[in-house]
C-alpha cells in the first residue's frame, strides 16, 4: 500500500453500523517523516511519544506526517440548536464517531458526554481526544475563559490517545488558563499523554485581531511555549493588531498577503516548524472556497486540519466527500 494511502476494504464500526472506508492504521512501520517529527518531542517519555504517532499513524493521512482530527465540542460551547440544526443527525453521539471512523479521520475530539457516551463500542477503532475544559454562551464573562469540565484520569479511563485544552491568550483571565495548563499538561505526561491545544485570542483584542496574524502567530508561539504537543488555531487574516508587531513584520519582510505566506508564518513561530500547528475550518464557508483554504494551508507548511462544524454540519454524504477531499488534498493527491 502506497505512501498515506487509505485501506477500503468493509469493516465494522463498533457502532452497529458498517460501510466502507479506511480503517486506523496502528500497526504500519514508522515513515521517516514520523520518526522526524517525534525526534521534536526528545523529553517526552515513551507513553507519550507512542499517543503521538499514534495520531500520526492512524487514517487516510498516516505516515505522511499529516492529520485531520474531527472536533464536536460546538453543543458545549454554542448550544445544540446552533450547532445541531442543519443536520439533526448531529444530535447523536454516535453520528460524529462514525463520521470521523468512516472518512478516515486521525482522530477523533469531544467533551467528556459525547466520548463517555461512545468510546466503549469503539474499542480502539479511532484515537479519542478528550476536551478537558469547555465555556457556554449563555454566561457573559468580562475575561473569558474556559471552565475545566473533565480530567486527565477521565482520558485515560476512557482510553484516550490525548487530552485537549483551550486557551484565551489576551484575555483577563489568561494567568488561571495557563496554570491550570501546566498542571493538565504535567499529569497527562505522567500517563502517557501529548496535548492538543486550542489557541484562540479573546478579551483585549479586536475582533478583526483574533483572526490577524500577529495575534495568530503570536498564540501559537505561546501555545508551544506552554508545552502544547499539537496546537490548533485559526486560519491567519492578512491584518495586523498590534503597532509593534507592525513594525516588526515590516522590518523583516514577513510576507502576509496570502494565507499561504501567514501560515508559513505561523509554522515558524512554532519553533521553526517543530510543533504540529494544524487550522480549523474557521466560519461556515461553500466547499469550494473551504478547499482552497485548504490548499493554501498545505502550501503553507500547516499539519493539517480540525474541522468541525463546516464537516458535520453538512448532509451525511457531503461531509464525507468535503473531509476526504481535504485529505487528498494534504496527501499531495
Amino acid at each position: 500500500m502506497g505512501y498515506g494511502e487509505a485501506q477500503s476494504a468493509p469493516f465494522s464500526t463498533g457502532l452497529g453500523l458498517a460501510g466502507p472506508g479506511p480503517r486506523p492504521r496502528s500497526h504500519m512501520a514508522y515513515t521517516d517523516r514520523v520518526k522526524q517529527i517525534l525526534s521534536w518531542y526528545p523529553s517526552d517519555n515513551p507513553g507519550t511519544l507512542t499517543n503521538l504517532a499514534r495520531l500520526l499513524n492512524t487514517g487516510a493521512l498516516a505516515g505522511t506526517g499529516k492529520l485531520v482530527i474531527l472536533p464536536v465540542d460546538q453543543g458545549f460551547e454554542h448550544g445544540p440548536a446552533r450547532s445541531f440544526g442543519p443536520n439533526v443527525a448531529g444530535y447523536d453521539p454516535d453520528y460524529h464517531a462514525q463520521l470521523a471512523i468512516e472518512t478516515g479521520c486521525s482522530a477523533y475530539a469531544a467533551p467528556l458526554g459525547f466520548l463517555e457516551a461512545i468510546a466503549g463500542k469503539l474499542a480502539g477503532e479511532i484515537p479519542l481526544i478528550l476536551k478537558v475544559n469547555n465555556s457556554d454562551t449563555l454566561a457573559k464573562v468580562p475575561n473569558p475563559i474556559s471552565a475545566v469540565t473533565s480530567s486527565v484520569k477521565d482520558a485515560v479511563r476512557l482510553g484516550c490517545a490525548a487530552v485537549g485544552y483551550t486557551i484565551y491568550p489576551g484575555s483577563g483571565a489568561r494567568n488561571e488558563q495557563y496554570q491550570d495548563l501546566r498542571d493538565i499538561i504535567a499529569e497527562a505526561k505522567s500517563y502517557g499523554l501529548p496535548t492538543v491545544l486550542w489557541a484562540y485570542a479573546r478579551g483585549a483584542i479586536s475582533k478583526e485581531g483574533e483572526t490577524g496574524i500577529d495575534v495568530i502567530a503570536y498564540a501559537a508561539h505561546i501555545s508551544a511555549q506552554l508545552g502544547a504537543h499539537i496546537i490548533k488555531v485559526k486560519p491567519p487574516t492578512d491584518f495586523i493588531e498590534q503597532p509593534e508587531a507592525k513594525k516588526a513584520f515590516e522590518k523583516a519582510g514577513i510576507a502576509t498577503k496570502t494565507l499561504a505566506d501567514r501560515v508559513r508564518e505561523v509554522v515558524r513561530s512554532s519553533f521553526n516548524g517543530k510543533r504540529i500547528v494544524i487550522f480549523s475550518g474557521g466560519e461556515s464557508k461553500s466547499t469550494p472556497e473551504l478547499l482552497e483554504d485548504i490548499k493554501q494551508i498545505h502550501q503553507g507548511g500547516g499539519f493539517g486540519s480540525i474541522m468541525g462544524r463546516n464537516a458535520f454540519q453538512r448532509p451525511h454524504d457531503e461531509s464525507v466527500k468535503l473531509l476526504k477531499d481535504v485529505m487528498g488534498i494534504f496527501a499531495g493527491k
